[in-house]
């Protein structure tokens, strides 16, 4: 007896494929059905295809920089951070190296000097615009008058009566929008408030990136899965050095177009050089708007102090500058590590600063040109070949991140 009774299926055997349930066949399409679908032309077919997903890709974006602008008092340190880890990790190596300090200690000292450094720029530019303020402001004073008396003489026959009936009902419509003026006092107040904890977020980080950054990094790669670890170190290996490249190299340009623009003010005898040349050193960190920004304050200030033949002068100083600057320092100090199109780089200005403002446009083209090394590099593309692979670092941190001996530690290091 087999035992096999009419309900039970058969086993196969050893060498025999298992048997697959049936595939019910499809339903056949209806007539009407194929006849709507092949009414419709191809390339209305094509274009619908695309369009749904343009539209999805839109959407994604849309929402992306919608998030960004929300959260942007979370991430803007980060990013600010980080920046400043990349240009501030070779003074805590030299510490730790060279002078034998613990690395928490250096990493301390290091952001007390940064705030030490910045801290006294401000205050230096803070006590020239308040010396030459005064001086300025008489300027502008006698320059309205001035303009005034002119347009007494003109034809459109403009006094000082009119003027004057002019600026008090431009008082009396301030008086009687004073809730707007108090809102918009209160929403700058909010501005001064974010600003200053984001401050406090971005050294915060600072610090902690510089002691303990690439244990933080290590620990956000084990998230990954085990596969893909090393190959998303390696690119962020690329990524750090084009972050590093463009920080270093952008500082030297902001730094050029400051003194350029400076000792170009100086000669012409200008007052406020010095808040001149800290407000071109900032600006000229975002890029196209700040250049452009600080070059028409550096003419307006010239108008007003000497005229129109200082402010004509003072304007090809600026252009003579930025154009040192666009043809010649940036592909010199940039050059392959960050290669970016001009295209892309007017968008992620664009897209940056109605995330976050001044602040986004300026972090826009640094995050966009290491995004774009480490996207280049997962498929496929090294652009820095020379760096190689270097497993042994990662594989010594995920130990440390196990609790492995110090004893193991330096084996692993060693060898």
């Amino acid at each position: 007896m087999s035992g096999e009774g009419p309900g039970r299926r058969r086993r196969p055997g050893r060498g025999a494929a298992p048997e697959l349930p049936a595939v019910p066949p499809a339903a056949p399409l209806s007539s009407t059905t194929v006849m709507a679908r092949d009414s419709v032309p191809l390339s209305v077919r094509i274009a619908a295809a695309w369009s749904w997903r343009v539209l999805l890709i839109g959407l994604g974006i849309a929402v992306l920089v919608l998030g960004l602008a929300v959260a942007k008092v979370l991430w803007v340190p980060v990013i600010v951070a980080l920046l400043l880890t990349v240009l501030l990790n070779p003074v805590v190596d030299v510490l730790v190296k060279r002078l034998r300090f613990p690395r928490g200690l250096a990493a301390g000292l290091t952001v007390v000097g940064l705030i030490a450094v910045v801290g006294g720029l401000l205050t230096l530019a803070g006590q020239q615009i308040i010396q030459g303020f005064a001086d300025l402001w008489d300027q502008v004073q006698s320059g309205f008058q001035e303009l005034l008396n002119q347009l007494e003489n003109t034809p459109l026959g403009i006094d000082s009566a009119q003027i004057d009936e002019l600026l008090s009902e431009l008082g009396t419509q301030i008086g009687d929008n004073s809730g707007m003026v108090v809102s918009g006092a209160l929403s700058v107040t909010t501005t001064i408030g974010q600003v200053l904890i984001g401050m406090v977020i971005a050294l915060f980080c600072l610090l902690f990136f510089l002691k303990d950054g690439s244990l933080i990094w290590a620990w956000l790669l084990r998230l990954l899965p085990q596969d893909g670890r090393q190959r998303a170190y390696e690119a962020s290996r690329r990524g750090m050095v084009t972050l590093g490249s463009y920080t270093r190299a952008q500082i030297l340009v902001a730094l050029a177009d400051a003194v350029g623009i400076g000792i170009g003010a100086a000669i012409l005898g200008l007052p406020l050089v010095v808040p001149l040349t800290v407000l071109v050193f900032l600006a000229s960190f975002i890029p196209f708007v700040g250049a452009i920004a600080t070059g028409i304050v550096a003419v307006l200030v010239a108008l007003v102090d000497q005229g129109v033949g200082t402010a004509i002068a003072m304007l090809l100083i600026v252009v003579g500058v930025q154009q040192l600057e666009s043809n010649v320092l940036q592909p010199l100090l940039l050059g392959h590590a960050v290669s970016l199109h001009p295209v892309a780089v007017v968008l992620a200005v664009a897209a940056g600063s109605l995330s976050a403002g001044i602040i986004g446009a300026l972090l826009a083209v640094p995050a966009v040109a290491t995004i774009n090394t480490v996207v280049l590099y997962l498929h496929g593309r090294d652009k820095f070949p020379y760096l190689g692979l270097d497993p042994g670092s990662f594989e010594a941190e995920l130990r440390k991140l196990e609790g492995a001996p110090a004893q193991l530690r330096r084996r692993s290091r060693e060898s």
